[in-house]
């Protein structure tokens, strides 16, 4: 029970790595605060565990703004917060409108910024927070994902300097880069290239060194790690969950 008394805030709860992650957590201890674009999957994550959902959009600073005070309204503080709300619009850099780049530039990027600045104030008050974003191995280089590689790198360095800043006030704050996870984000992958999504995780499982694909629980627990408190002297760190080097 490493979460007892503490307040998780999940965005991008409602689906895959979020989820899991959500379910975690209320195992362990903590009251979750589940949120997602849309209503219905926050619900469907938050209900079983006993959490509160609400739905957000994390480009939007009035909405993100009001996640937040809604969370420490409704229980009296924020000890956690992970984001892991995303999309993908994949394309080769000729074929990428601008509407594919500033979508997911704005959803990963502006939605981390907002919420970790809106986090950030309950946790300098209390002198006590943990931030953990998410990450890809394609911040290393991806074809086809000039948007999202640029929003998974930036957020490697959002979360060093934000451990830079925030660390004086006891706030860790660092990353995590999944490889290839068994969601709905890699399922769209496949369907964009046109390939059968079983035989899509049997060709990646033959290229990783464990020969499985990741689950979502197998990044929610590294998550679990970096936001308890058994690692309170890890700031400012990417750690890749990818099966392998």
């Amino acid at each position: 029970m490493r979460f007892t008394d503490r307040v998780a805030l999940i965005t991008g709860g409602g689906r895959g790595i979020g989820a899991a992650t959500a379910q975690l957590f209320a195992r362990e201890g903590a009251r979750v605060v589940v949120s997602d674009m849309d209503a219905g999957p926050a619900e469907e994550v938050a209900r079983p565990i006993g959490g509160l959902a609400v739905a957000c959009d994390v480009t939007s600073r009035e909405q993100v703004e009001a996640l937040v005070g809604r969370a420490v309204s409704e229980f009296g503080r924020l000890d956690i917060l992970v984001c892991s709300a995303g999309i993908i619009r994949d394309n080769l850099l000729f074929k990428m409108s601008d509407e594919d780049w500033d979508l997911v530039i704005d959803t990963h990027l502006k939605g981390t910024f907002l919420s970790a600045r809106a986090a950030q104030k309950p946790m300098v008050e209390q002198k006590y927070g943990k931030m953990v974003f998410l990450s890809s191995t394609s911040a290393l280089g991806n074809r086809g994902q000039t948007n999202y590689s640029t929003a998974k790198a930036g957020l490697q360095g959002m979360a060093r300097t934000l451990a830079i800043e925030l660390g004086p006030f006891n706030v860790n704050v660092n990353a995590v880069a999944p490889g290839f996870v068994e969601t709905r984000m890699t399922q769209a992958t496949a369907q964009r290239m046109g390939v059968d999504f079983e035989a899509f995780k049997e060709g990646a499982a033959a290229q990783i060194p464990l020969r499985r694909i990741g689950q979502p629980e197998d990044i929610a627990t590294v998550i679990a790690f970096l936001c308890s408190d058994e690692s309170s002297y890890v700031s400012g760190q990417t750690i890749y969950v990818r099966g392998g080097p």
